[in-house]
């Protein structure tokens, strides 16, 4: 009988937070499946006691490994993908095979057991565009062929392509997010996501990196309130079939997010300008200003993001003083005001260990 619930790249920052909501929301069997390139054992370590839970290590692009999940589920939030842009940069054959292989092969068997996807895409497919806010019909403009950093674009372009064609032609019931900036606690700056980055320098009383000039805009969205609107479009059927933006509305440009983190953490970071091309190599483009339209998502839930950027930081700060240890034991001044509650987590292990408890 398929009454579980699938997630792949459930490991990963947005998949153990969609997690977290699933344990809260359902009594469903919930499917955990990585292969823990860039998701972590230790977002999901808590859920390890958990007999509803269930984690498989295996790649999506194998179809062998994931079908027999598919026969158990009557849901898929498809999460697995390249992420972050120092990963897109350097290994660009792995991003588009990755993405666009692996949506592939969950279309195909969402289509055999009738299961319903859940498609998680990216902002980045507005590309170029300089008309915001972006809404969900917006031109999406790509960058040429010739510059990789477009590949992750066009890649997730590709898949809601494809997952639109599913939906039309075959009748498969399909929801498709695209997702701003999402942040929160357990995100990782190793693929250069730019706050985790911040918070970890601003610890560490080291420079904080700013990435071209810093004017640069983004929407920060709160990950706890990005799962529940994830969670809450699946529960609709006049959901099916439609686009939607998943992000916050507070515009921040990168120089104000990096004076927020210092009067945040309180540190006495310097800020420090590095070119694009150092970083990221030749030729790269960025795109200057990230804005999303939710309209449409508030006309299908009825509400908005509405977590602020500086709470968001506070508790991604809360979190990385308790569970980076290069940080444990260093004496820090308190910041006063409102303090969010943070995950209780166990010992965590060695990031390089991959070993996979088999429920």
């Amino acid at each position: 009988m398929n009454n579980g619930i699938l997630i792949t790249g459930g490991a990963g920052f947005i998949g153990s937070h969609l997690v977290d909501i699933l344990l809260k929301r359902t009594k469903e069997p919930i499917y955990i499946f990585d292969n823990f390139s860039t998701g972590n054992q230790r977002n999901i370590q808590h859920a390890f006691s958990s007999s509803q839970v269930q984690i498989i290590q295996g790649n999506v692009c194998d179809r062998n490994s994931i079908e027999p999940l598919f026969e158990k589920c009557h849901t898929v939030y498809h999460l697995a993908a390249a992420v972050g842009v120092k990963l897109i940069i350097e290994k660009p054959v792995a991003t588009i095979e990755t993405n666009v292989s692996g949506t592939e092969t969950v279309l195909q068997l969402a289509k055999k057991y009738k299961t319903k996807v859940l498609l998680a895409s990216t902002s980045e497919v507005y590309g170029k565009n300089t008309k915001i806010p972006f809404h969900e019909e917006s031109d999406l403009v790509m960058g040429p062929t010739i510059r990789n950093r477009w590949s992750y674009a066009c890649s997730k372009a590709i898949d809601e392509f494809l997952a639109l064609a599913y939906h039309h032609e075959f009748g498969l019931p399909i929801v498709i997010v695209r997702f701003f900036n999402t942040v929160g606690p357990r995100q990782t700056g190793h693929y250069g996501m730019v706050l985790p980055r911040f918070i970890r320098q601003a610890m560490n009383e080291e420079p904080l990196t700013i990435y071209g000039d810093g004017t640069q805009t983004r929407c920060f969205g709160y990950v706890k309130e990005a799962v529940t609107a994830i969670y809450e479009l699946m529960q609709k059927p006049s959901a099916l079939g439609e686009i939607f933006n998943i992000g916050s509305q507070e515009q921040v440009s990168i120089n104000q997010l990096a004076k927020l983190v210092k009067e945040v953490t309180q540190s006495s970071s310097n800020v420090e300008y590095i070119p694009y091309e150092k970083v990221y190599g030749p030729h790269f483009e960025d795109m200057k200003d990230r804005y999303p339209d939710t309209s449409k998502l508030f006309r299908f839930l009825g509400w908005r993001f509405s977590i602020k950027l500086d709470e968001i930081i506070q508790e991604s700060f809360e979190f990385e003083k308790t569970h980076n240890s290069s940080f444990m034991g260093k004496t820090r001044p308190q910041r006063g005001g409102r303090r969010r509650r943070t995950e209780s987590y166990a010992e965590e292990p060695d990031e390089r260990e991959r070993s996979i408890p088999h429920n």
